[in-house]
């Protein structure tokens, strides 16, 4: 305490100077107009900065809580989306009523991706569902823009799935505009690119085309967006359509995805059992 004293009474001049310059400071901005009316101006302008920048911080931390939220809501939508799909009547004039049960055919679980690679030919998805949240493999993943891809495997809390970004996965699809059937596969080299197979060269398909997943996947409900046709050619055979495809789902920055339950699926996979082997 007595080193401190010592200091501050060495130092008393260069002190009593600060504080009376401080002090004449003071008396220009307070005593004069155009300095009191430029220290005003000026002090406003960077605290408004200022805060600008903080609330600008704010809402970058803010950003993980806000997208869960919406990722929550987008949930409820797709159950209400798939439920309003279900009972769109079929083109016929016969009468059609849906069964409660093929209404309430899907359902969606939002899940995080814990892990995922998009670099090799044979990716996969890990999100923070299991067994525990109803997951089961089988079961179909997507995104809020399109497919992911199929749930391979659980543990109570976590879930593996092949994505769309794997040369062993293929997608049942049709083109959206006239209901023309093929199928997607990966070709392995771009995360953003894929092809569609199987597309007779006699089928009208144009640039811009949307593709979505068939009436008859296994895995995905129908409509389920997957790409955008891109480019367009003959195959060398000269038989079939090139289609190449630019995909609708993000993978480099997918964050939150949809696991789509089909409450039918265990008496589909039980009538297929059924069917006689041909001999």
């Amino acid at each position: 305490m007595n080193q401190l004293f010592q200091f501050l009474l060495r130092q008393k001049t260069l002190f009593l100077f600060v504080t009376l310059e401080l002090l004449s400071l003071w008396s220009v901005f307070k005593y004069n107009d155009y300095q009191h009316t430029l220290y005003f101006n000026t002090t406003n302008k960077w605290v408004a900065e200022l805060f600008t920048k903080v609330e600008v911080a704010k809402s970058y931390f803010d950003l993980e809580e806000l997208n869960q939220s919406l990722a929550k809501e987008n949930v409820q939508l797709k159950n209400e989306l798939f439920q309003l799909k279900s009972q769109i009547q079929p083109k016929s004039e016969i009468p059609y009523f849906f069964s409660k049960a093929i209404i309430f055919k899907y359902q969606a679980t939002l899940a995080k991706v814990v892990v995922q690679s998009t670099d090799l030919t044979q990716n996969y998805i890990t999100i923070d569902k299991g067994s525990q949240d109803g997951i089961r493999p089988g079961m179909a993943v997507i995104s809020a823009t399109g497919i992911v891809g199929k749930v391979m495997s659980c543990t109570p809390n976590l879930s593996l799935a092949i994505s769309v970004l794997n040369t062993n996965n293929s997608i049942s699809a049709k083109i959206k505009s006239n209901g023309e059937l093929g199928y997607v596969k990966w070709g392995g080299m771009q995360p953003e690119v894929a092809d569609m197979m199987d597309v007779s060269k006699y089928k009208t398909v144009v640039k811009g085309d949307t593709i979505v997943t068939s009436d008859y996947n296994t895995v995905f409900p129908p409509n389920v967006p997957i790409g955008i046709v891109a480019k367009l050619s003959l195959k060398k055979d000269g038989n079939f359509h090139d289609i190449k495809l630019m995909l609708l789902t993000k993978f480099s920055n997918l964050k939150y995805v949809y696991v789509i339950k089909n409450s039918l699926a265990w008496q589909q996979a039980k009538l297929n059992e059924s069917i006689p082997k041909a001999k």
